[in-house]
This record gives C-alpha cells, structure tokens and sequence, in this order.
C-alpha cells in the first residue's frame, strides 16, 4: 500500500492524504450549493480548498527537490563531476526558497490571517502633492495584487482636486491577504522632486494605510442598532446616470468607537450598506486585536519597534533612491521595482521579526 507523504516544517504539518481529503471533500461541498443565498458559504469554502491546494502543491514540489538532490549527491559519491556540482547548488538554493516559504506561511498563525483584506489609504497634508502619492500608493498595491493573483475591487473613492486621490477604499480578494497585507499598516512616507512645483524643490508626503480584514457578523462583536448612525448620500463614483440620481452611498458611524466607514461601489443602497458592516467588523476586529497585542507586549515588558499605526517605510527619490523600512530595517535602492508592486520582501521582513 502506498504510504501518504508527510512533511511536519516550521510547524506546518503538509499530509498529503489529509490535503487530498479537504480538497475533495470542498469540491462536494461546492457542488451541494447552487444557490445564490450561500455565496459567502461558496466563497470561504474556495478559499480553503484552494489553501490545502496549495499545501499540496507545495509538498509535491519540495519532496521533488529532495529526490533529485538525493539523486544527484548518489552520483557525486562516483565521480566528482564540476556540472554535476554546480546542478546540486542550484537544486539546494531552489529548495532553500520553497522552504523560507513554508516558514512564512508558520508565521501566518493569526486569527485572522486566511481572510481577505480591506485597505484604505488616506494622503496627508500637502494637497496635491500628498493625494498624487496616495495615487502612487494604491498602483504600488494594485500591482502586487496582480503578481500574486489577488484581486481587487474598489469600495470607496475621493478623488483629488487636482489630480491623484484624496482617499480610496478596496478590497483585495485572496488566500491568506490579512496575514500578509497588515504589515502595511501605519504611515508611508515619500521625499522627491515635486512634479507640480515649477521651482523643482523637494517634497515630503506622507499617506496613512488601513488594513482590516474582512469579516461577516462575529458573535464576539456585538453591534447593537442604537449604537449606528446611518447616512446615505449621492455617489460621487463610477455607476451612471442611476447611481448619481438616487441616495445608493451609505456611511455608517459607530458612535461607541467613532469609528466611520463608507461605501459606494454598488448601485444598490442595501448591498452598500453590507459591505459598510463588513468594513466596519473587520474594523473593530483589527482594533480588539491590536488591543490584545498591545496588551500582551506590556505583560512580557516588550518595548516593540514595530508599532501599530505609526510611520512604517520611507520612500526616497532625490537626492538618492532608498525605500527603508524603520521596524525591521529592510531596505533597497531599486525604489522602481518597489513602487511597480515588489514588496514582497518588505513584508516577509515584518513577518519574521514580528515573531520573534
């Protein structure tokens, strides 16, 4: 009979029997609902088959390395043969990097982690000089959703007076978003020679990044009705004729929290005003787990440098190109790949020193 590969890394246990049991038993669940009423059921669903998916795939891969490696080692201990070598390099470094990537996915352990994730980006003062780079932020975002194979859905919108955008809301639709994306909270800061400045002086700007994840109702968040305020207005968005003519934007403020949050992406009033209460879940979430962190950093007596809502990365054009994250120091001088959505090490730095 044969034996199904285990693989126990970093404290992520990769079975290839139970993997292959989650799959099936996800495409049958799948399969049982045709109905439109469990879309969310479908949708959480998907994402855990394509979790295990993945799992697979990457055991597969890894147990692939392993052999040829053990392959090519059994042929070096009968001749030493320099191509040989240098293919067993190249073997070792390739599983080098499938292996940093099971530990990161160790390091995904939060509650919250497997949910996609909603971000807003708000631009600092300094008018159109700060809403272009809010602009630049959300490209910057857009494109590593592209290269991971995220997908994005605009919520909410403000566009700039002059150019760029005031504040954007949106949606990045994945496996395991939260986990990686909340290592963008705080504030982004950029030093360049100003485009709109005739006098070609350099200028800093700053733009604040919100993640929370996106939730339904929990039943450890109660949100009482009396506790809301909801305003609809006119979308000032994309949507046509209808949209602008009706009240379809909705704002919903808990006035406990103060905590706002606003949709206008639907024509339908009610499904604005469903995703607003997913926003504002996934809000009060992030904010009872940063109360938890902080919490527990005063227990141990940790004075942590990465913080929560404070300026995270610096983004930096003239006089010299540099992009430096001040929590972890991680940085590099090609602000171009950066600014083209390579962030990616950026945010594994976050994740390996935040365990630690």
């Amino acid at each position: 009979m044969k034996r199904s590969k285990i693989l126990i890394l970093f404290g992520v246990v990769f079975d290839e029997k139970k993997l292959k049991q989650i799959i099936s038993d996800c495409q049958n669940f799948s399969n049982s609902l045709v109905s439109y009423d469990n879309f969310e059921k479908i949708k959480e669903n998907g994402r855990k088959q394509k979790t295990a998916e993945d799992k697979l795939e990457l055991l597969n891969n890894i147990q692939s390395k392993i052999n040829d490696c053990n392959s090519i080692i059994e042929l070096l201990e009968q001749s030493d043969d320099e191509i040989l070598a240098k293919e067993l390099e190249e073997n070792l470094q390739n599983l080098s990097k499938s292996l940093q990537e099971i530990k990161l996915q160790a390091l995904l352990n939060g509650k919250y982690d497997s949910k996609n994730a909603i971000l807003t980006l708000h631009s600092g003062a300094g008018g159109t000089e700060a809403q272009d780079w809010n602009q630049m932020l959300f490209r910057m975002y857009s494109m590593y959703a592209e290269k991971k194979g995220y997908k994005i859905t605009v919520l909410d919108l403000l566009s700039g007076d002059e150019a760029g955008i005031k504040s954007i809301t949106f949606l990045v639709d994945g496996v395991n978003v939260y986990g990686f994306l909340k290592a963008e909270k705080g504030v982004h800061r950029l030093v360049r020679i100003s485009p709109f400045d005739s006098n070609a002086r350099r200028h800093t700007s700053f733009a604040s990044v919100e993640v929370m994840p996106e939730l339904d109702e929990l039943s450890e968040i109660q949100i009482k009705p009396e506790d809301l305020r909801i305003d609809t207005y006119h979308s000032s968005g994309a949507g046509g004729q209808h949209v602008n003519k009706t009240d379809s934007a909705v704002r919903i403020t808990h006035l406990k929290s103060g905590i706002v949050v606003t949709c206008q992406n639907e024509r339908s009033q009610t499904k604005n005003k469903e995703t607003a209460m997913k926003m504002l879940f996934g809000k009060l979430a992030e904010r009872q787990e940063r109360e938890e962190i902080e919490k527990m950093d005063k227990i141990r007596g940790n004075i942590k440098k990465i913080e929560w809502g404070s300026q995270i990365r610096s983004y930096v054009f003239q006089p010299y190109t540099l992009v430096k994250d001040h929590r972890t120091g991680h940085e590099t001088s090609d602000i171009n790949s950066v600014m083209n959505g390579e962030i990616e090490d950026f945010i594994n730095s976050f994740l390996v020193a935040s365990s630690r």
